[in-house]
């Protein structure tokens, strides 16, 4: 299911307006989806919730991300709390979204489920995992909106599912997209490293770059890792090259974001693949 969206070219600008003290709502730039990102903007100091949980991190110039998983029902309750304690509360309906469900009966167990001996490397990679996306910035590297990391053809799509000999695995997290071995991946936002994974059990090499904010964006079966943790990436630098390390039946991209805790989805930062294929190909 393909959701319009207007892309992101200037978030942090398309969000700047200012706010009074008792600004009646904050203004927002996204979609309330399931899988949605929103970019919202409200007072400087303030302190924002999200169904009575605090967003971790806010810029002090009051913007903020919410993040809405795959499964969210919603409504979206966003609470403002001021420094003089007084409280706004705002209600969001979230539009539900059809995933692909696959069944796949009369696999061998072992393509089920992992082998035990493995179990202590896959809890180990997804510890680091966990650490690298605890990091918390609020510089604007946002401001310039997300690009597709590479072009071609889309395999698979966030939100799907298999049901192998009965039991639901994961649902798939990210955007795959199938291209060659050695395909150079570029960043699609500024951020900086936090995770450069030589090989991860599933994920084999792995990239995180943090946006700030909370935003996170993986790169996941790569063959080469060009950046280090702590660099600082600007938007289109190279970061990488497509690979099949991992689990992976083959090379793709499999690129996925991460907004705190919630999986959303990283294609409804970016224009239709394409119209981003069209583009580039009208600029070459």
């Amino acid at each position: 299911m393909r959701l319009a969206i207007t892309t992101l070219l200037a978030v942090s600008g398309l969000l700047a307006a200012s706010l009074s003290v008792q600004a009646a709502e904050p203004s927002y730039q996204g979609q309330f989806v399931q899988g949605g990102i929103v970019f919202g903007q409200t007072d400087a100091g303030v302190q924002v919730l999200l169904d009575g949980d605090a967003i971790d991190t806010i810029a002090p110039d009051g913007r903020f991300i919410l993040g809405f998983p795959r499964d969210y029902e919603g409504p979206a309750k966003v609470s403002i709390k001021h420094a003089n304690g007084s409280v706004e509360e705002f209600a969001y309906d979230i539009g539900d979204r059809e995933f692909n469900i696959q069944r796949i009966d009369g696999l061998p167990p072992k393509m089920v489920t992992p082998d035990p001996k493995v179990m202590s490397r896959i809890k180990d990679d997804s510890r680091q995992a966990r650490e690298a996306r605890t990091e918390r910035f609020t510089e604007k590297f946002l401001e310039n909106g997300f690009i597709w990391p590479v072009l071609g053809p889309i395999s698979g799509v966030y939100g799907s599912q298999r049901i192998l000999n009965g039991e639901p695995r994961a649902p798939h997290w990210g955007v795959d997209v199938a291209v060659p071995t050695g395909t150079p991946v570029v960043a699609p936002a500024d951020g900086i490293v936090t995770l450069a994974h030589p090989d991860m059990y599933f994920s084999g090499a792995t990239l995180f770059i943090d946006h700030g904010l909370g935003m996170v964006s993986a790169f996941l079966h790569l063959s080469e890792i060009d950046v280090k943790v702590g660099e600082v990436v600007k938007q289109g630098d190279l970061i990488g090259e497509v690979g099949a390390s991992g689990r992976a039946t083959g090379p793709h991209l499999d690129w996925r974001i991460n907004v705190g805790a919630a999986r959303v989805d990283a294609q409804l930062l970016v224009p239709p693949m394409d119209e981003a294929q069209k583009a580039a190909n009208a600029n070459n």
